[in-house]
């Protein structure tokens, strides 16, 4: 008797296979516990390569991997979080700062150079049109924000003029996990 085979499972059949033998292959390629890949092949961070003390905590927001990385003041809770980033190197900041002020439901305002480039943008205030998202946790350079976003298509994407943007529901994590004071670095 002949089986019946369909297209769609034998891909998802050799799809899984591929995916657990990829998968395999990293766990006994990977013998330094300190640099591992997770499934999104983001690599993992170690924060002593950025901070001399994790202090009231610790967040690298690395613009080429499109990835966040977030310590907790005492080290137990690492979390990585998919990011935008902005479009272009010159709108990218690079360096220290820290969180200075936090805002659930912020509001928008364009900055100058935004009303050289768009003069008809007008300030947003907060809800679904509001480009910051539901929560917005403020750097210590003027105008750049770590915020969630409405826009879900921008996320893994050269997408912002500077700031670094998550999923709205990984920014409220995120926001209730940091203090003002936590330290930044952008790389």
């Amino acid at each position: 008797m002949l089986s019946k085979f369909s297209r769609r499972a034998v891909l998802s059949q050799g799809l899984a296979a591929t995916l657990a033998t990829s998968v395999a292959g990293r766990a006994l390629a990977s013998s330094d516990e300190n640099v591992r890949n997770n499934l999104s092949s983001f690599v993992m961070q170690n924060w002593r390569d950025h901070f001399d003390s994790l202090g009231k905590g610790a967040i690298v927001a690395d613009t080429v991997s499109r990835a966040l990385h977030f310590w907790s003041a005492d080290g137990a809770d690492y979390r990585i979080y998919p990011t935008s980033v902005p479009l272009t190197d010159e709108l990218t900041k690079r360096g220290y700062t820290t969180i200075v002020r936090k805002k659930v439901g912020p509001s928008w305002t364009p900055t100058p150079s935004q009303m050289q480039r768009y003069p008809d943008w007008k300030p947003i205030g907060p809800g679904p049109q509001n480009p910051l998202g539901t929560h917005a946790m403020y750097l210590g350079w003027p105008a750049y924000i770590i915020h969630g976003t409405h826009d879900t298509r921008k996320i893994g994407r050269k997408s912002s003029d500077g700031c670094i943007g998550l999923y709205n529901e990984m920014i409220a994590e995120l926001f209730d996990l940091c203090p003002i004071g936590t330290q930044v670095r952008v790389i």
